[in-house]
């Protein structure tokens, strides 16, 4: 599969750079994949907390009761479980959260730092524990010997986790703590922005807020009510003023695509539908710090802060884990609105200073830099590699998107091509996961952002797997569409010779009574830039077809402008492309077809030819 060597060519200096990138990337994926998936109950507990503690929305002390079990034991103890889980499965789960509970009694703090350590530790020990004694166990013992130690194991490590890791996590916990105080009232919580918004648009998001920043914002709102640091990272100001400025100054496909990709970030809390059009403008790198900054800067000096953490980070979230104040609701506005004006102010200059593009240039680009990512994934670009490009697709029967965390944008991608691929006709599963749970499973087609991709790799060295800068608007969707009905397409086909498929035709009115055939020297398919690899496929099909039949004529594909007006040239288009051929050319033969991969009319046209 040519996709999966792609990884292999790559020169020995710029692997290395990202075998470093992709180990970073994991550590901080590790941290985030703890808590996501128990997002739910941070939520729950944020509810809770928010409708009836005292000073709630609706004060209730019989309810309230639930919150500090909840903070104190529930959360650590699912992250623990998590993390364990994801080292050694269930059973690994069972000793962290066992292991945590040792760091929980031994601190007064909620113990979600120590539940990060506890929990993989657990699962990490049990499996080098049953790695080094499972061909040792006779018969008939493996249950004795699994449950015994297991719960020796977990009592071992809670031990170690009260005397030990619990003390050293609750020191570090209060320093960090008090830093951050200290950060606050110096006012020098903003810069904390200027590190926090471009690891963002590297997809460092998840690690930076579910692996840090709510850690550490939960025990703050366990005792302050809430905390400045829920709004640090998921503040959609920045990244709203980011596509508002592109919305209008923008050019091309970026100035049409950015008012929809505006409701996403900013009502649905997809952040990441953003970050490509920061990463199309390194500049931009200068906009989103600016918002970031001043919106911090705002929360700040307005006393604003959230009472758990807000997850997808959309504007309804935020005033959902807000508390029930009429001063934090005004400020939180304020302070994203500030943060949207700040990043759209900075960007609206970096991009009407922008002379290099005009208002079409950027989608023909978007199109060309699309191929020439295609050429050297090893897609379908040159009709040499078409064929081979069919052929890595016939073992697909799933798909799957995955991303940091399993949510969000891949989630978004998923659905994005679960409606393409329904439209086309083709019944394929199309799912999305973290990149931590993929599995080299047989038939496996993964789509990953280009930052995972060696990532991917690692998971599932012998799925076929395509890199996208993008999962919410990338041109490869339209691509895996074209090669997976391509691919079913070729197998239906029958290879049926010339004599034969000559008797199963019926109907000449299915090619224009105007073709002279005989005449025709090249067979031409007609691209377009958001057509070519289609073009392309149907090019390598044609070939194949011709050379089965044993006709003469050259089969090429080409663009608009590089035809020979000659009536020895046959044209194969799409009815788009054919308006502008009749207006350029008097002599051409052309021949429209709504499928170029597999149109009806081809085998008419094919016994046609000389």
């Amino acid at each position: 599969m040519s996709e999966n060597n792609t990884a292999t060519q790559s020169a020995p200096v710029a692997k290395k750079k990202v075998g470093v990138k992709a180990r970073v990337q994991k550590f901080g994926s590790a941290l985030s994949n703890m808590v996501m998936p128990n997002i739910g109950a941070f939520i729950a507990w944020g509810l809770i907390t928010a409708i009836f503690m005292a000073g709630g929305w609706f004060p209730n002390a019989d309810l309230a009761k639930m919150i500090q079990p909840m903070v104190h034991y529930l959360l650590p103890l699912l992250i623990a479980f998590t993390g364990g889980n994801m080292i050694a499965g269930h059973r690994g789960g069972v000793v962290g959260a066992i292991a945590t509970m040792g760091v929980i009694v031994g601190s007064t703090i909620p113990m979600f730092i120590g539940a990060m350590i506890m929990g993989p530790l657990g699962g990490w020990c049990i499996k080098k524990w049953d790695d080094a004694i499972s061909d040792k166990v006779r018969s008939g013992f493996e249950m004795l010997v699994n449950n015994f130690s297991a719960g020796i194991m977990g009592m071992l490590l809670a031990i170690l986790g009260y005397f030990g890791i619990g003390p050293l996590v609750s020191v570090a916990s209060a320093g960090m703590a008090i830093g951050v105080n200290w950060i606050i009232k110096a006012n020098l919580l903003p810069l904390a922005n200027v590190f926090i918004e471009p690891a963002k648009i590297l997809f460092l998001n998840n690690a930076i807020n579910q692996g840090i920043l709510t850690p550490l914002g939960i025990q703050a709102a366990a005792s302050a009510g809430k905390s400045i640091l829920f709004l640090l990272e998921p503040d959609p100001g920045p990244g709203l003023g980011i596509l508002l400025a592109f919305a209008l100054f923008g050019k091309g496909s970026a100035k049409a695509s950015a008012p929809s990709a505006m409701i996403i970030h900013f009502l649905g809390g997809i952040h990441e539908i953003y970050f490509p059009y920061v990463l199309m403008k390194p500049a931009l790198f200068l906009a989103v710090i600016a918002g970031g900054v001043t919106g911090t800067a705002t929360f700040s000096l307005l006393n604003v802060g959230l009472r758990s953490t807000p997850s997808p980070g959309s504007i309804i979230m935020l005033f959902a884990m807000a508390p029930r104040s009429v001063s934090n609701y005004i400020g939180l506005i304020v302070g994203v609105t500030l943060a949207t004006l700040a990043s759209f102010l900075v960007a609206a200059v970096i991009l009407k200073r922008d002379k290099s593009m005009t208002d079409d240039s950027l989608a023909a680009a978007k199109g060309q830099m699309s191929d020439m990512k295609a050429a050297k994934n090893g897609e379908a670009v040159s009709t040499e590699d078409a064929a081979d490009v069919i052929a890595s697709y016939k073992d697909v029967d799933h798909i799957i998107f995955a991303c940091d965390a399993g949510m969000g944008s891949s989630a978004m991608g998923a659905s994005l091509l679960r409606d393409k691929v329904k439209k086309a006709g083709i019944d394929m599963s199309v799912t999305n996961t973290a990149i931590s749970n993929l599995k080299d499973e047989p038939g496996l087609l993964v789509i990953t952002q280009d930052e995972l991709a060696d990532r991917a790799n690692q998971k599932a060295p012998h799925a076929l797997r395509i890199a996208v800068d993008n999962f919410l608007s990338s041109p490869k969707y339209d691509q895996i569409v074209v090669n997976l009905k391509a691919r079913d397409q070729v197998s239906d086909e029958p290879a049926a010779p010339a004599s034969e498929a000559a008797e199963t035709q019926a109907d000449p009115s299915e090619l224009p009574t105007d073709l002279a055939l005989d005449s025709v020297e090249e067979v031409v398919f007609v691209h377009h830039d958001s057509h070519l690899g289609t073009a392309t496929m149907a090019t390598s099909l044609m070939k194949d077809r011709l050379k089965k039949a044993n006709k003469q004529a050259v089969v090429k594909n080409l663009g608009i402008d590089e035809l020979q007006d000659n009536n020895s040239l046959l044209v194969v288009s799409t009815s788009e492309a054919a308006k502008n051929l009749k207006t350029r050319y008097t002599h051409v033969q052309v021949l429209v077809t709504d499928d170029l991969l597999n149109s009806p009319k081809y085998d008419k046209m094919v016994l046609g030819l000389k």
